[in-house]
């Protein structure tokens, strides 16, 4: 390293996004947690395991392809360059930059940050098909929407030379739409598929409440999550950062942090606005819901999302005036497309990820109509057309319709859905054997005792 100042910015950097690595770990934790606080007993072990093994395939192939997308394809879309295979290069899997080599301090904790991005798109589609999917089938999505789907929207949308953000003036400073709204739209396009779990509807169409196994686990999950979500909200900056040396085309005073876009912002900033989004969706779901404990709670997260897109520009009374706004459409449209359409999102993952992120970007579009995407010169300015078109990207293009189709093709080939016998039983028994043992013990003692009669 040149020089004690570049080796302290550097030790500083490597030790900041190892740092917000583990904080989001405990989203992870707060995700099973979750689930398996709102399945039902005889689902715990399969809920948990799915979400278990989520770590390896998502992070194998993360390492292998998804993080060469991110470099590779911020312009690959038609008509605006293609594939970047030089800039893509440093950072696929037999590059220097990929391995333990002294010379790259960043390189690995960096991907960390956005891997732990990559398991969270997938634990939300988890939660939505809890207690009728087959493990198998829910790996295969999340591995198509954690290393596939959300980095290239990554991208497109959240990489500072996207052609989301150059040409449509997109905003999503902390991934309302990059991570939220395309995992709602992915979840949604697999429960439409793959149908509710029996007994959530009455033979009028009347949708039942099946409540939480566990409440104190499934509290406890979301209260991880919150503190998770602390740590996402750091790894979307960039810390200390001298505007100079960003391709030449910056000027200006060294900044302690830059948003995503390499944009000045403040870890004072978030600190402000996550707290009043939290605070705005915490009080906007208890009133609206009517005191209700699940959706008071899960109101907290969807007023985070749904800020989350102007969260870097956001005074912190629109930041808690969007996060209560938003979750009163969340909770409103939740239950109006469960009577609609019969679907059955078990955690709610589709309304507070995925309505939250679209309603989010789409305010960000007005409240910020005319202040620069980037700082870099010749960009489209923020404004609500591009950022309502992003959205549509996020949830349906690149979320709702790969999902749909693979699922389609899952159920065509009968490897989405376990039989009905099975969910009767419990996928605890019928997938991990969690009871096998006892049930054969049982049986051979009363065959002894019928052979000694």
């Amino acid at each position: 390293m040149d020089g004690n100042l570049n080796a302290l910015t550097t030790v500083f950097t490597e030790f900041y996004y190892w740092v917000t690595v583990v904080f989001m770990f405990l989203i992870h934790v707060g995700f099973c947690m979750y689930e398996v606080g709102a399945s039902r007993r005889r689902n715990h072990m399969h809920t948990l395991m799915k979400n278990v093994m989520i770590i390896p395939l998502v992070t194998v192939t993360f390492f292998f392809f998804g993080w060469w997308i991110y470099w590779a394809f911020p312009n690959a879309f038609p008509g605006m360059g293609g594939i970047g295979w030089e800039a893509g290069a440093p950072y696929a899997p037999w590059s220097e930059n990929m391995g333990t080599h002294l010379g790259d301090r960043i390189t690995g904790v960096f991907w960390a940050a956005f891997l732990l991005f990559s398991w969270t798109a997938a634990s939300i589609v988890s939660g939505s098909v809890i207690e009728r999917i087959r493990s198998s089938a829910l790996w295969v999505h999340a591995v198509m929407i954690g290393s596939v789907w959300w980095i290239i929207d990554a991208a497109w949308g959240w990489h500072w030379d996207g052609w989301m953000v150059k040409v449509l003036g997109y905003h999503d400073a902390y991934a309302s739409g990059v991570i939220h709204a395309i995992a709602g739209g992915y979840a949604l396009g697999v429960i439409m598929v793959l149908g509710p779990r029996i007994g959530k509807f009455a033979a009028d169409g009347t949708p039942r409440d099946i409540p939480p196994h566990n409440p104190w686990m499934l509290t406890i999950g979301l209260f991880l999550i919150y503190t998770g979500f602390w740590g996402f909200y750091a790894a979307c900056n960039v810390p200390v950062i001298a505007p100079e040396v960003i391709d030449g085309q910056i000027t200006g005073t060294t900044w302690t942090a830059t948003n995503i876009y390499l944009a000045p912002t403040t870890l004072s900033a978030i600190t402000f606005n996550f707290l009043m989004s939290l605070s705005g969706g915490l009080m906007a779901a208890y009133v609206v819901s009517k005191g209700d404990a699940f959706w008071t709670f899960s109101g907290g997260l969807a007023g985070v999302i749904t800020a989350s897109a102007g969260n870097d520009l956001y005074h912190p009374i629109q930041a808690m005036l969007v996060g209560a706004v938003g979750v009163v459409i969340v909770y409103k449209l939740h239950y109006w497309v469960e009577r609609k359409f019969k679907l059955d999102d078990a955690v709610g993952a589709v309304a507070v990820h995925g309505y939250s992120g679209v309603i989010g970007l789409i305010i960000a579009g007005f409240l910020l109509w005319g202040a620069p995407s980037s700082p870099y010169e010749g960009y489209a300015t923020i404004n609500p057309i591009g950022n309502t078109i992003g959205a549509a990207i996020m949830f349906g293009l690149l979320g709702f319709l790969p999902a749909y189709v693979l699922a389609r093709l899952q159920a065509a080939a009968g490897v989405l859905r376990i039989p009905r016998e099975v969910e009767l039983q419990g996928l605890d028994y019928a997938e991990h054997h969690a009871y096998e043992d006892a049930v054969h013990a049982i049986t051979e003692a009363d065959l002894a005792a019928l052979t000694t009669k």
